[in-house]
C-alpha cells in the first residue's frame, strides 16, 4: 500500500486527485523540440512504479512528449498494473512532429481523431480518462478542436475533456460548445501571470485545475546550480530559456535559498516547498511534477501533504 497522499475532486469529473501527479514530459528524451536531453525508459519506468508505490495516482503525458515516445514508456510501466489500482492516465493532442522533430500544431477534427487513436495504442487502454488540447493554436480552429473532443467523449474513448493553455475569451468561446472540465496552465513562483484572470475564471466555472512546471521546470527543485545549468546538453529546451540565463538565473536562485530555509523546518525539499506553494491557490486542484527517476520521487511528493504557513509564505517573498 502507498502513503495516504491528500486528494482532492477534479472540478466536476468525479475524479478524486492526489494533489501531486507524476508528469511524463521529460520521460519523452531528447532529440526533439522541447526535450529535455537523453532519457533512459527503464528508469523512467522505474520512476514510475515508484510514485505510484508512494500513493500518486494519476500520470499526466502528451503525444508531443517525444512524439509517442513518452506515451508509450506510460503505457509500458502500467502494462501489469491490475485494473483496480490503475492511476487515471490523463494526455494530450494538436501537437503534431514536423520537420526536424519540430512541433506543427493541428486542430482538425481528423487529426485529433488519429492522435486519439494512437494514443490509446501507445498507451494500451481501451479509454483514455482525461484528454485535453495541448495547445489552442491555430486559434480559429479551436472550435473545430473541442468540438472533436465532444465527439469523443460520447464515443467513450475518453471519459473526460479539457484544455491547456488556454486563455479566458478562448474558454468562453469553447465553453459555448461543451463544458470545460479542466484546464492545465503553467503555475509557479516564477510564472504567476495566470493569478490575474485565468485562476478566478477556473474558479468561478467550477474548472478542474491541474497545474504544471509547478517547480519552474526544475529551476526551484533546489538541485540546480550554475554549474548544472551550463552543463545542461543541447537538446534540454532549458539552455535556450530566458529563466535559466543571467541575470534571472542569480534572482531565481536566490529564491531557491529561501525555499530551502522554509523546507529545513518541515524536512522537505526545496521543490516540494515550491510545489506546496502552487497548491495553496483555492483554484488548483493538483500539480504535475516531472520525474525522470525514481530517486527524485520521495522528496517532492511530500508537497502533497504540506501546510504552508503565513509566515513561511512572507519568507518565501523575501519579506
Amino acid at each position: 500500500m502507498g502513503t495516504a497522499l491528500e486528494t482532492r475532486q477534479l472540478g466536476s469529473t468525479g475524479m478524486a486527485i492526489t494533489r501531486v501527479g507524476f508528469g511524463a514530459w521529460a520521460i519523452g528524451g531528447g532529440g526533439w523540440e522541447f526535450g529535455w536531453g537523453p532519457q533512459d525508459d527503464e528508469q523512467s519506468i522505474a520512476a514510475i512504479e515508484h510514485a505510484l508505490e508512494a500513493g500518486v495516482n494519476w500520470i499526466d503525458t502528451a503525444a508531443a512528449y517525444g512524439f509517442g515516445r513518452s506515451e508509450e514508456v506510460v503505457g509500458r510501466a502500467l502494462k501489469g498494473v491490475p485494473a483496480d489500482s490503475r492511476p487515471f492516465v490523463f494526455t494530450k493532442c494538436s501537437l503534431l512532429e514536423g520537420p526536424d522533430r519540430t512541433v506543427v500544431n493541428n486542430l482538425k477534427r481528423d487529426s485529433i481523431f488519429r492522435e486519439a487513436e494512437a494514443s490509446l495504442k501507445r498507451l494500451q487502454l481501451d479509454a483514455i480518462d482525461l484528454y485535453q488540447i495541448h495547445w489552442p493554436n491555430p486559434d480559429p480552429d479551436i472550435e473545430e478542436g473541442w468540438s472533436a473532443l465532444v465527439e469523443l467523449k460520447q464515443q467513450g474513448l475518453v471519459r473526460h475533456i479539457g484544455v491547456s493553455n488556454f486563455t479566458v475569451e478562448q474558454l468562453r468561446r469553447i465553453g459555448q460548445i461543451a463544458p470545460v472540465e479542466t484546464l492545465q496552465p503553467p503555475y509557479s513562483l516564477v510564472a504567476r501571470d495566470i493569478e490575474r484572470e485565468i485562476l478566478p475564471y477556473a474558479e468561478r466555472e467550477g474548472i478542474g485545475m491541474i497545474v504544471y512546471s509547478p517547480m519552474g521546470s526544475g529551476l526551484l527543485s533546489g538541485g540546480l546550480t550554475r554549474e548544472r545549468v551550463a552543463g545542461f546538453p543541447d537538446d534540454d529546451w532549458r539552455k535556450r530559456n530566458p529563466k535559466f540565463i543571467e541575470p534571472e538565473l542569480s534572482k531565481h536562485l536566490a529564491l531557491v535559498d529561501r525555499l530551502r530555509d522554509v523546507g529545513e523546518r518541515y524536512g522537505v525539499a526545496p521543490g516540494a516547498v515550491a510545489v506546496a506553494w502552487a497548491l495553496l491557490h483555492p483554484a488548483v486542484d493538483g500539480a504535475i511534477v516531472g520525474f525522470r527517476r525514481p530517486d527524485q520521487v520521495d522528496a517532492i511528493i511530500a508537497a502533497a501533504n504540506l501546510r504552508l504557513t503565513i509566515t513561511d509564505i512572507a519568507q518565501i517573498a523575501g519579506r
